[in-house]
């Protein structure tokens, strides 16, 4: 949570969080008179209709996304339909579960010669995807993966990773709740993600991460190579 986050917080007459995806004790920040509604049992126009409530009534509202909301947050028809009504907004950024996930994981997603390329999806369920985005398809480019909203999808996400580049022995983790005091990392491989999760009794609210980048070979950076001359430096002939 930033600063201005927890001002936010701080200042906000209604509270609009998303269910299990946002640490309660984020809700502790909530001044004693902050009206809170849980909008993993509401319906978009539930969202819409308390918004436009507090509107009315010059209260100011808070939707409490997970991390960053422009990834999976469903946020763009929120916005369109304020837009509609002209009802200001902010969209204050936040720190997506997949860079807390790196954190915790103490990795970095591109690593010179193994991956500079991160792929963030999910794996086709009941919510499809578009059809040249499938798992299997993306995963044929062997980059560092990240994938959403999949972990009870585990079985079919190994296969379809299996079906790209990746190999049984590749590298993956699954990291449950990142930052979260309850979090917990799984370390595995491709051929042994499914069995790994299901022993750690992990079915929700997990990142899937896959690729060379958690191997421990990876070249060195020219940014910091003595020999290498930038704009700031002139490199040392070795």
């Amino acid at each position: 949570m930033t600063r201005r986050g927890a001002a936010l917080l701080q200042a906000a007459d209604c509270i609009i969080y998303a269910g299990s995806l946002v640490n309660p004790a984020l809700l502790g920040l909530a001044k004693a008179d902050c009206t809170i509604y849980n909008s993993a049992e509401m319906t978009l126009e539930q969202v819409l209709a308390v918004m436009r409530q507090n509107e009315a009534a010059r209260k100011t509202t808070v939707r409490l996304h997970t991390g960053d909301p422009c990834l999976y947050g469903a946020i763009r028809e929120q916005m369109d339909a304020l837009d509609a009504d002209d009802i200001p907004y902010d969209d204050t950024p936040g720190v997506s579960s997949f860079c807390g996930a790196a954190a915790v994981l103490n990795a970095e997603y591109t690593l010179p010669g193994v991956s500079q390329t991160v792929i963030i999806t999910r794996m086709e369920g009941r919510t499809p995807v578009p059809e040249g985005e499938r798992l299997a398809s993306l995963a044929g480019h062997g980059a560092t993966m990240v994938i959403f909203l999949s972990i009870g999808l585990i079985d079919k996400v190994q296969t379809a990773l299996l079906q790209g580049a990746y190999t049984a022995a590749t590298p993956a983790a699954v990291v449950y709740k990142a930052t979260w005091p309850e979090q917990k990392t799984v370390h595995c491989t491709v051929g042994t993600l499914a069995e790994s999760t299901r022993a750690a009794g992990i079915t929700k609210t997990a990142l899937i991460v896959v690729g060379d980048f958690l191997a421990a070979q990876y070249d060195r950076s020219k940014l910091y190579d003595p020999a290498f001359t930038t704009e700031y430096r002139k490199g040392a002939p070795q």
